[in-house]
């Protein structure tokens, strides 16, 4: 290893030695936490106006920083910006550009904070951000599948469980199955919301500051609720973070349920559904081939987000108060999860409207199976029988008719009335997939404001 004495750190007041270069490299994140300029600089802009409130900046020297954070930002935004790993992070590299532009004022801004307490501040207010964006593409998703459910409410296809044929349902009543796995990851997610909006700016490394700074002040400047409450907590926790993971492997365990769906149904053995072309794939060696590939990587980055929740319990798990730089490992895991979840939302929510439902196909496979056997047990209650003994009854019917390899629905009246002389002409209006799903539990989804 190497040393490189060229360096100039923020920091470096009481070491003797440069830092040695694999070791710059090793601890720098500039590479990934640059994303988070934009929260850094407001988080700034705050702290900087709350400083002169305080009567700790003048306001001459709040306004040159306020201007060099704002210059600063538009270079950014342009690409005209000069990153530097030997400035370790976003927060040096912001601090460092800013006292070269404005001179000594710049080196005023940190007072009464730290970079513990400033990458908590600016982490949430990031992941804040990203909860409202999701939040917007599930909302697009629900209305997509809402739109198909109305589109589809006739359509009769075969319901499972065990993957066996069950009992006849509407393909748009499927549909808004997902819709409300969708509702409740909705809700989970602005619950989660609710934790993040609080503002640890103030904490400092661990203690607070001597300084008479306001903290009420710099939480209302960035919209938190309110500050935290604990100074210790506030720059060392990141269950917030993990909270956000857990929303996401949640959600994507439900996508990836439905990815499972659609790769089942656009087989030829199903061939229930087409899938829009732009959202396919071919062989290279196989002419015929549509690979479902949207849908078969929605279901694989399911467990790359499940293993970045495991990732961020695993980073936080055996940390001592306070900040530890363990924490500096969230944040590759929570952007990666945060930008899979909005893209596999996004294409959930682009292909849904353009799946097309091969119909003759499904009535086809809703009538093998004896799909409507169950309603023929609950006609025979109604008709007076004990539900045990007309699940009997029914059993032995659709022995019948898998010896004759005929459905239910096209066995004689006299060859039904053979099981039970319950059984009169009326039978045929529930033995037809149309009687059968005129009984399926629906709720209108109640309109709500999704912000």
């Amino acid at each position: 290893m190497s040393n490189n004495k060229d360096q100039n750190k923020l920091w470096g007041g009481r070491f003797t030695e440069a830092t040695d270069a694999f070791v710059q490299r090793f601890t720098a994140s500039v590479d990934f936490d640059r994303r988070l300029f934009q929260q850094d600089i407001d988080g700034s802009a705050a702290h900087a106006k709350m400083l002169a409130k305080a009567g700790i900046l003048t306001a001459d020297e709040v306004s040159q920083i306020l201007d060099g954070l704002e210059s600063i930002r538009q270079d950014i935004i342009d690409d005209n910006f000069e990153w530097s790993v030997a400035l370790e992070d976003v927060h040096m590299n912001i601090e460092a550009a800013l006292t070269s532009r404005i001179g000594d004022v710049g080196k005023k801004l940190h007072t009464g904070r730290s970079r513990n307490d400033q990458v908590a501040t600016d982490i949430r207010l990031y992941v804040r951000g990203e909860i409202d964006l999701i939040a917007q593409l599930i909302t697009k998703l629900q209305s997509a599948l809402l739109g198909v459910a109305e589109r589809e409410a006739s359509t009769i296809m075969p319901g499972f469980t065990h993957l066996q044929t069950a009992q006849p349902v509407s393909f748009g009543h499927h549909m808004m199955a997902w819709y409300e796995m969708l509702d409740r990851d909705y809700d989970r997610l602005l619950d989660c919301r609710k934790r993040v909006n609080l503002s640890p700016l103030g904490a400092a490394a661990l203690a607070g500051t001597t300084y008479p700074i306001d903290r009420n002040f710099t939480a209302e400047q960035l919209g938190f609720d309110a500050p935290t409450k604990n100074s210790l907590d506030s720059v060392s926790d990141r269950d917030f973070a993990i909270e956000l993971a857990s929303f996401a492997s949640i959600l994507m365990m439900h996508l990836s349920r439905c990815s499972e769906e659609l790769v089942l149904w656009t087989s030829a053995q199903f061939n229930f559904i087409d899938l829009p072309d732009r959202f396919c794939t071919g062989s290279s060696i196989m002419p015929q081939k549509k690979n479902p590939d949207v849908p078969e990587l929605v279901r694989g980055k399911t467990g790359r987000v499940h293993g970045h929740l495991v990732s961020l319990l695993t980073l936080m798990k055996s940390q001592p108060l306070a900040y530890n730089k363990d924490n500096q490992e969230d944040k590759e895991p929570l952007f990666d999860l945060i930008d899979t979840v909005k893209d596999c939302l996004f294409a959930y929510s682009e292909m849904m409207p353009a799946v097309s439902c091969n119909k003759d196909e499904m009535y086809a496979a809703a009538k093998q199976g004896y799909a409507t056997a169950t309603d023929l047990a609950d006609y025979l209650v109604k008709k007076g029988m004990a539900f045990r003994d007309a699940h009997e009854v029914v059993g032995k019917s659709v022995a019948f008719g898998i010896q004759q390899k005929r459905d239910l629905a096209d066995l004689s009246l006299a060859e039904l009335q053979n099981f039970s002389g319950l059984i009169t002409e009326d039978v045929f209006e529930v033995l037809t997939l149309e009687g059968s799903i005129g009984c399926l539990l629906y709720t209108s989804p109640s309109p709500r404001d999704r912000g």
